[in-house]
């Protein structure tokens, strides 16, 4: 009989640190191991086969939510981009997410890792393995000190914006209907970054660059180009989505895209509810496999940091998810492609090291 929670998944996307940073910060790391109101924790991680990933650096914007939300259930919306955030202001959040994420690892929670034979040990022994990422690059300062620091703390992948500008880039708005095509590219100090990462081997997020942003990626990095936890404009015509031609220059890079689940950017609709079959999800799949292949299609879900369909909820959801991919006729071969071994064979190949077959 299989078992629903197999192959394990290693996971592009998730925000959990920031959500332990609004529930307490140090006095909530306690909650992932024993159980927590959010999509991840320990015990239900194990019952899922989720084996780790990206855990993202991330510093909120205020704004409304409410509001937010109102906007994007009632058909076409533009939401304006959030104000740009100083890196004295952005700092000390990211620096608490850090502290967050080593105090998980001191408690024996997660193993932050640094090379693709660190996740492929953790997979083996139980362990979930975390790679540190930062989402948007607002804590970065032009001389690249900070990066420097995070690097030797381990950060390992980094999107130079989330949705609003930094002084590397400018990301997309929460637009719908809407190309990627939404403002100028990278700045360049943005361009200066590519080339940083590029030497210090630090994976180059393409998820919420704009289609310039996107390109200028393209034309300067010597990496494979990833998109973390993106979704097909062909499916479903969000800004955040990419594009055939974006998914070609993927695939010509022997990149990677990570499938995110988030309800906005998996609906034809665009719209932020969350009835959405795994049907849906499927077809995203089946569209980013028919452009990359099967070698380069993976999971980003985004939990915790997106509003997940109903038919997936939080992480529990990802036994029904392998279910599905098995009846719409995945085989095994490609089901573990997809949940974990395209992405340790990019990480391989992004960090410089002997790829895995």
């Amino acid at each position: 009989m299989t078992n629903p929670a197999e192959p394990l998944i290693f996971d592009g996307h998730n925000d959990v640190l920031l959500q332990l940073q609004l529930a307490g910060g140090h006095a909530a790391v306690s909650t992932f191991a024993s159980g927590r109101s959010g999509d991840i924790d320990l015990l239900r991680a194990r019952k899922a086969g989720f084996a780790g990933g990206f855990f993202a650096l991330f510093v909120r914007s205020p704004h409304d939510r409410a509001a937010k939300e109102r906007l994007m259930q009632a058909g076409a919306y533009d939401m304006p981009l959030p104000d740009p955030v100083p890196a004295e202001q952005a700092l000390p959040q990211v620096l608490e997410q850090v502290a967050i994420l080593l105090e998980m690892q001191r408690a024996g929670m997660v193993r932050i890792c640094r090379s693709t034979a660190e996740i492929r040990t953790c997979m083996e022994t139980g362990m979930m393995a975390a790679i540190l990422h930062m989402e948007g690059a607002e804590a970065i300062d032009a001389d690249f000190h900070t990066l420097d620091v995070l690097h030797a703390a381990g950060l390992r992948s980094l999107g130079p914006v989330w949705s609003r500008p930094t002084i590397f880039g400018h990301g997309v708005p929460f637009r719908y209907p809407s190309t990627g095509d939404t403002g100028p590219g990278l700045t360049e100090a943005g361009k200066a970054l590519v080339r940083r990462c590029n030497e210090k081997r630090i994976l180059i997020d393409l998820s919420h660059l704009n289609e310039a942003g996107f390109w200028d990626v393209a034309r300067l990095s010597d990496a494979p180009l990833i998109a973390t936890h993106s979704n097909a404009h062909a499916v479903a015509p969000h800004s955040r989505n990419l594009t055939d031609d974006q998914l070609r220059a993927i695939a010509e890079t022997n990149g990677l895209v990570g499938l995110n689940y988030g309800v906005a950017f998996v609906r034809p609709d665009g719209q932020l509810k969350p009835e959405v079959s795994l049907d849906l999800l499927l077809r995203h799949l089946d569209h980013l496999i028919k452009i990359l292949g099967e070698d380069r299609v993976a999971l980003g879900s985004d939990f915790d940091g997106a509003q997940m369909p109903d038919s997936i909820d939080d992480v529990t959801g990802l036994n029904a998810l392998r279910s599905a991919m098995r009846a719409h006729g995945y085989d095994e071969g490609l089901l573990r492609k997809i949940c974990h071994e395209n992405w340790l064979n990019a990480l391989a190949r992004t960090w410089g090291e002997q790829a895995e077959t």
